[in-house]
Order: C-alpha cells, then sequence, then structure tokens
C-alpha cells in the first residue's frame, strides 16, 4: 500500500510528532510506502514530495512547526458550473500511485477530506489546530501547547501589571472559539475572559476591571482575537485577507484597552500575542496525542477505515466518520463560559 501525507492551513505544535507516528507505524510495521507532499496541497499539485521513512522521520517528535511544510494552497483547481470538478484531482491521485491520502489539517482540510471522502477517494483525517474547534474529537493537538505559552503570558503579564497597578489585556488566538482563552485565563488565574461565542457590553467588562482594583489587585484580561462588544457586528480586523479570504483578524486588544482605560479610569495596556502561540516544541501532551493519532491512522489504513478522522474521545483515539463532523465548529459550550464568569471580576 502506497500513502501520501499531507499538511494543510495554519501550522500546529505537534505536526511533526503525527507524521513520525504515521510513518513508523505504517511504514516499519505494516510495510507501507509513504511519501510527503510539501507545502500542503501546492507540493500535490506541483508533484513536489518527499520519501518519507524512518530515517526521514528521525528525531521530529520534540521539533515544532513541520518538515513537509503547510499553506493554505486550494487542494481542487477545476470546477464544471456550481459542481467541483476532480478530474485532474483523480489524474494526479492515480499517477502517484496512491491508495490512499492521509490528512492533517483543521476544519477547512477535514471538510475537504470529507469531500473527498465522498466522491470514493480514500481518505483518513489527522485533527491538528491550535484553536481546539474541530468536531469530534475532545483535544486536537497544538491546543495545549498554545495555552501553555498564553499561561505562560499571563504569568509573566501579572507580575508587570501588579508593579504598576495596571490592568493587563491579553489576546490570543480564537477567531470563532475561545478554547485558548479559556483555558489559558482559568490556568493563569485571569479575572476576566473574553470569548467570540458571548459578546459582553463594555460597561460589564470595566465593572469587572474596577471590582478588582477596588479589591486592590491589578486585572488580567484575556481576550480572543474574535471577541465582539455588544452592538458591534463584527471582530477587529487588520489589512488584507488570510489564506481563506477572510478578513484577517487581530488587535482586539489594542482597541480594548483605552475603552477600558477611559471608562474604567484604571490605566491599561494592551499585548497581541499572535504567532507566539504556534511556534516553539510542543508540549509532552501534544507529542503523545500526535503520535497516538499519527500511529492509530496508519492501522486505520491497514484495516481499511476510510472515511474518518482519527479522534480523541476520552483516553482512546477512535475513528470518527467524516460525516459526523463536516461543517461543524465545536465552540466553547455555553455552561462552560457561565461556570467561569461567575468568578469574573
Amino acid at each position: 500500500m502506497k500513502l501520501g501525507v499531507l499538511c494543510s492551513g495554519g501550522d500546529s505544535p505537534g505536526m511533526n510528532a503525527a507524521i513520525r507516528g504515521a510513518v513508523l507505524r505504517g511504514v516499519d510495521v505494516h510495510g507501507f510506502e509513504m511519501v510527503g507532499f510539501m507545502d500542503g496541497w501546492r507540493g500535490f499539485h506541483e508533484d513536489d514530495w518527499i520519501q518519507l521513512d524512518r530515517l526521514a522521520v528521525r528525531g521530529l517528535s520534540p521539533l515544532g512547526g513541520v518538515i513537509l511544510g503547510t499553506s493554505r494552497v486550494a487542494p481542487f483547481t477545476g470546477r464544471r458550473g456550481d459542481e467541483i470538478d476532480l478530474t485532474e484531482f483523480r489524474e494526479r491521485f492515480a499517477s502517484y500511485g496512491l491508495d490512499g491520502l492521509l490528512l492533517i489539517g483543521g476544519n477547512g482540510t477535514q471538510n475537504v477530506a470529507g469531500m473527498l471522502s465522498e466522491a470514493g477517494i480514500p481518505v483518513i483525517g489527522l485533527p491538528k489546530t491550535i484553536d481546539n474547534d474541530l468536531a469530534g474529537t475532545d483535544y486536537t493537538f497544538g491546543f495545549d501547547t498554545a495555552v501553555s505559552i498564553a499561561a505562560e503570558a499571563i504569568d509573566r503579564l501579572r507580575t508587570t501589571g501588579e508593579s504598576h497597578r495596571r490592568c493587563m489585556v491579553l489576546e490570543v488566538m480564537g477567531r470563532d472559539a475561545g478554547w485558548i482563552a479559556l483555558h489559558a485565563g482559568m490556568a493563569g488565574g485571569a479575572q476576566v475572559m473574553l470569548l467570540p461565542e458571548y459578546p459582553e457590553t463594555l460597561e460589564q467588562v470595566c465593572d469587572w476591571v474596577t471590582s478588582v482594583r477596588d479589591r486592590g489587585r491589578s486585572s488580567l484580561v484575556v481576550v480572543a482575537e474574535g471577541f465582539r462588544l455588544v452592538g458591534v457586528d463584527r471582530a477587529v480586523t487588520r489589512e488584507g485577507l488570510d489564506g481563506f479570504g477572510r478578513p484577517r483578524l487581530g488587535g482586539i486588544a489594542e482597541v480594548l484597552a483605552p475603552l477600558i482605560e477611559e471608562v474604567a479610569g484604571v490605566e491599561t495596556r494592551a499585548t497581541v500575542l499572535g504567532h507566539v502561540q504556534r511556534g516553539g516544541s510542543p508540549t509532552a501532551f501534544d507529542r503523545v496525542l500526535a503520535a497516538r493519532t499519527g500511529t492509530a491512522a496508519a492501522d486505520a489504513a491497514l484495516n481499511g477505515e476510510w472515511g474518518a478522522l482519527a479522534a480523541l474521545r476520552g483516553d482512546r483515539i477512535e475513528m470518527v466518520p467524516f460525516a459526523e463532523i463536516t461543517d461543524r465548529l465545536k465552540e466553547v459550550p455555553e455552561e462552560r463560559y457561565a461556570a467561569a464568569r461567575l468568578n469574573f471580576g
């Protein structure tokens, strides 16, 4: 059996460990041939690939980034009216002599995997995204690392904030779901966590900040990049579009900080954590999760369990059909946010 491995979308700590897990199980145990396409779908379209074997994946587990590269290049190049034309895709798939694809990615990538599966192309998904917003799995690899980095930033901001009696606003990633903001905020003891799913009024945010000041403390506010104040119809954006053609988010902390200072009368500073959350070595949790996911994907290919995501459910890796996750976003449940909100301020 010959498998192709491809990464798509944003990078996420643990991707190298997932590739290593899949290759060691697939090549060394099952006797597969495996190739990796460079820079996502670009490599697939342009015949740019490398052979994957034990030597190619040696020492990968602790490394951040991804040896294959990743991109937001579109998987399909042809259309027939309103329908996607897979003729060229099928020809390329056949030209490589592939029996199946292992696709490492988040929501967009797994939606593509579902489309390919429906079209009869053998695909297995591996769930990576720092946002943890992929349906069907309890956790995605990369999330724990991003939370750990954000929690460390909170620890550092707290000491300087307390020294100057300032309110510190930390912006973390999270376009549509606030998992990083929630978990990092809880880990770091932040007094306020603002998520895309649950808009709040400026007055409420300032009430929480002044409550903390009145106790003789300095506030730490964690805000996801996709958060919107009540009455604001869209998230704060920077210039340009991202790889999916969406407005590029970022800067809500820089908008929120002067508003808090003006209304609450508390000196406030903003920090945008940005791509630091994606970089560096993955945590031990993410390394193990990614490796288990890669191993499970190779086993699933051997057993013909195509058309599914290698998902973490409880402490087990289970194969979840794409039909159960396609076009679904895993948001922070209302009860989770409500429980945390009771302790704001």
